[in-house]
């Protein structure tokens, strides 16, 4: 077997693990014997800190099955007190980093994550790497120990950091999915979607079908329009970027599609939509078993999210009058709108911020945006 194959059908279990669930660990456990360790570890979520963390994903799969169990160990028992955890957002993108770098000397000594639960998980020589995330979100993803208990080969680091973008964009995807309520439901049922634009293509990059989201777009040429069934960006240099994207994703067979994303402009200085392009199986000996090859998810990031007080206010523990603010700063709203809209002076809107800012520890009205809109986001319920 080549170098190639077993990278092709980690991309191939990734596309698919997009969709649904239950694909996560088939992809997992292809990673395990790529990179020949023993398992790994993917989180993705938000916040600064243990107070105020949101998880959209958690995932400990060894060998192409996942470790419920432990998922709920961790963070029952050792999240509070994992000494990585700062260290970990602090990290640059895309950098891997060894266990131990992650723990001082002393640490080292009587830490409980490090002396408990890495040496039951098989990750005390693992390999660990941060990835910005959508929205402002964090990507984690570790390996555990090599199987062969010599350390870590260059191969082994260079197969971790090829995966690495397509990770990322495996994240970026469903969260994308998530937002149009999307996730874990049949590939055909994103044409009955309403909430983001969905363009199915075949190998040919032809229009196969579309839902009324995306045709609207294309009719009106709300940056996409459909050009003797070929899908196009109106800007020259946005259709250059969709073209090598969609010859990425539909090479010719039997090599394996890249995923991909793009911003395309609109216009009437409207907010550039956000395509993610998907590309899509099965085949059998090179052979395409379906005639939808590829799909194209559009999404208008100008659509407002719907964002529910009540749960801001359970979530994050603040008054009524602390959650009706946080909610307006997270729709964009000014000092001066929220004053006009609370009916109170610009002084207090400014003091209920201070006091927000002081029971979230952050400190800065992004990192509460953020927070509070990642609340909104359907991924919030997505773990």
């Amino acid at each position: 077997m080549s170098e190639r194959e077993p990278f092709d059908a980690i991309l191939a279990a990734l596309h698919e693990a997009v969709f649904d669930d239950a694909g996560w660990p088939v992809a997992a456990g292809l990673v395990d014997e790529a990179c020949r360790v023993k398992g790994n570890l993917l989180t993705w979520g938000a916040g600064t800190s243990p107070d105020n963390h949101v998880v959209h994903l958690h995932r400990i799969c060894y060998r192409g099955e996942r470790w419920p169990d432990a998922e709920r160990g961790y963070f029952e028992e050792y999240f509070t007190r994992d000494e990585r955890v700062p260290r970990l957002r602090a990290l640059p993108d895309s950098r891997p980093v060894h266990a131990a770098e992650l723990f001082t000397c002393e640490e080292r000594k009587t830490s409980a994550v490090w002396n408990e639960a890495l040496p039951l998980a098989g990750m005390r020589d693992g390999l660990t790497v941060r990835l910005d995330g959508p929205g402002g979100s964090r990507i984690f993803w570790s390996l555990a120990d090599p199987t062969d208990g010599d350390g870590w080969s260059t191969g082994q680091v260079r197969t971790f950091e090829r995966l690495l973008p397509h990770l990322r964009q495996f994240v970026r995807v469903r969260h994308a999915l998530a937002g149009a309520d999307g996730l874990n439901a049949p590939l055909g049922a994103l044409l009955d979607n309403t909430a983001a634009g969905a363009v199915q293509l075949d190998r040919r990059k032809r229009i196969v079908a579309a839902n009324d989201r995306a045709l609207d777009l294309l009719k009106g040429e709300d940056g996409l329009f459909d050009s003797d069934g070929l899908l196009h960006a109106r800007r020259t240099a946005d259709n250059d970027r969709l073209q090598r994207l969609l010859a990425g994703a539909l090479p010719p067979l039997p090599a394996a599609g890249i995923g991909g994303s793009l911003v395309v402009a609109r216009p009437n200085g409207l907010l550039p939509l956000v395509l993610h392009v998907i590309p899509l199986g099965p085949c059998e000996n090179g052979i395409p078993t379906a005639s939808v090859a590829a799909l194209v998810l559009v999404v208008d990031p100008s659509a407002r999210l719907t964002i529910d007080p009540a749960l801001v206010a359970a979530t994050l523990d603040l008054s009524p009058a602390q959650c009706r603010v946080a909610v307006l700063v997270a729709e964009g709203r000014s000092v001066r709108d929220i004053a006009e809209v609370i009916g109170r002076s610009e002084n207090t809107v400014r003091w209920h911020i201070r006091r927000i800012f002081e029971k979230l520890d952050i400190s800065r009205l992004s990192q509460l945006v953020q927070l509070v809109r990642t609340l909104a986001d359907p991924v919030f319920r997505m773990s």
